[in-house]
């Protein structure tokens, strides 16, 4: 799976680089195997995000995009997608993706992340509970996904330099620690997060049932 998620994001518009990071020598080995460039790092962040940090501190680019080894189905253009509102405006530190979504499943699976945001698109909260909550539906309702059309995040982060340095070094925060969500770091210290309504379709691999979905489309794919 690491190979396929490698390749597709070489083939991304603007990309001088693919890395791999690890503290895992299996993995190394794989990446090498195929090809890739692979970097080693030390054992024990919390985040992948905290992961790139230790890598970008030696590189001289402007903007790296988090690529998780969970997205098989990556579609190169959803990498162009994040990077567009760090390249065009200024003030945007850190990108991420959204797609909207009215599946009952998706709604309610915690290993589903919903993200509400305000009219610039810039994120308001994030959570593994289904948001926003509608005052006037039921519980039944709520948890069937009638009449709920809820934006679903996609785990594809892009950042300037600077600021992944930043963030990497700030505290942990409560929210991100209750949710298990790292991008709540950001929000909590005052930072925005400007998302991107994605066109492309994708499945994160949170589970096996996850797992055997990719599975099966990428083998009509062949």
């Amino acid at each position: 799976m690491i190979e396929h998620v490698y390749r597709r994001a070489a083939e991304a518009h603007g990309i001088d680089a693919v890395v791999v990071a690890t503290d895992d020598t299996r993995i190394a080995e794989a990446v090498q195997n195929f090809g890739g460039t692979v970097r080693l790092t030390r054992a024990g962040h919390r985040t992948g995000t905290d992961r790139i940090a230790e890598i970008a501190t030696d590189l001289s680019c402007e903007f790296l995009v988090n690529v998780q080894g969970d997205l098989p189905l990556i579609e190169p253009g959803m990498i162009s997608e994040v990077l567009e509102p760090l390249t065009s405006d200024a003030s945007v530190q850190m990108s991420t993706l959204r797609q909207a979504t009215t599946s009952a499943s998706d709604i309610a699976s915690p290993h589903v992340v919903k993200v509400v945001v305000d009219g610039q698109g810039d994120a308001l909260y994030f959570s593994r509970s289904p948001i926003p909550f509608r005052r006037d539906d039921g519980i039944e309702e709520v948890v069937s996904g009638f009449s709920r059309t809820a934006w679903k995040h996609i785990g594809l982060y892009g950042f300037r330099r600077d600021f992944l340095l930043t963030f990497a070094a700030l505290p942990r925060t409560p929210l991100e620690q209750a949710e298990s969500l790292e991008q709540l770091r950001a929000l909590e210290h005052g930072y925005r997060i400007r998302t991107v309504a994605t066109r492309y379709e994708s499945i994160e691999v949170d589970t096996p049932e996850d797992l055997e979905r990719v599975r099966q489309l990428m083998a009509t794919r062949v």
